[in-house]
């Protein structure tokens, strides 16, 4: 919104629709060129299946860990044993948790015997994973798939659920006898004369 008052008066001051409407026009066309531009100079990897565009799925509003598995699924690039990366482009493609088909995307969420609890409570609903299926526009669905990846532990690093084993040997006693004092170096206001003060840990 101009101000009139702070133009000169030899200067002509569009009408406001018109402003309105030239700033609509050279958004949408920034948009396309940007997107144009995007997709010429950076052009998506041959296993993302989205477009280039302006608005984020509506999965990105989850909590950063589900949306970025999710995401990972989507591309092939997770922790699913049928994901290989290149460390280990031989691995074990078996379903850890069923072992009766490879672990992709759509066995871990629609298919796997294993997770047939959470999907039926939470995914009864859900009858595909495509790029297209219509789970990724409704937040409804997409906030149910965060509750089951969630519950299942569906595309976690394979170490992060292990069991710790005991240690070998006893812990080692922490009383403060046993442990050497701390000693800090104080200087003392006005003439700097360093201070050494040792303190037994709590």
């Amino acid at each position: 919104m101009i101000n009139s008052h702070l133009v000169s008066p030899a200067l002509a001051v569009p009408p406001q629709s018109l402003i309105d409407n030239t700033y609509s026009v050279l958004k949408k066309r920034v948009r396309e060129v940007l997107l144009a531009e995007g997709s010429c100079f950076f052009p998506a990897p041959g296993y993302y299946y989205d477009s280039h565009t302006m608005n984020p799925r509506p999965f990105i509003g989850l909590t950063k860990i589900i949306a970025g598995r999710i995401h990972q699924m989507r591309v092939s690039k997770s922790y699913l044993a049928a994901h290989t990366t290149w460390r280990s482009p031989e691995g074990d493609t078996s379903c850890p948790c069923c072992g009766l088909e490879p672990e992709m995307f759509e066995h871990a969420i629609l298919t796997c015997p294993s997770r047939q609890g959470a999907r039926t409570r939470l995914l009864h609903r859900v009858v595909s994973v495509s790029h297209q299926a219509p789970l990724w526009w409704s937040l409804s669905l997409l906030k149910r798939l965060a509750t089951s990846i969630s519950v299942t532990s569906t595309s976690s690093p394979p170490t992060m659920f292990l069991p710790t084993t005991p240690p070998s040997s006893p812990p080692l006693s922490l009383s403060p006898l046993s442990v050497p004092p701390r000693r800090f170096v104080v200087f003392r206001w006005p003439r700097f004369r360093p201070v050494r003060l040792s303190f037994l840990p709590l």
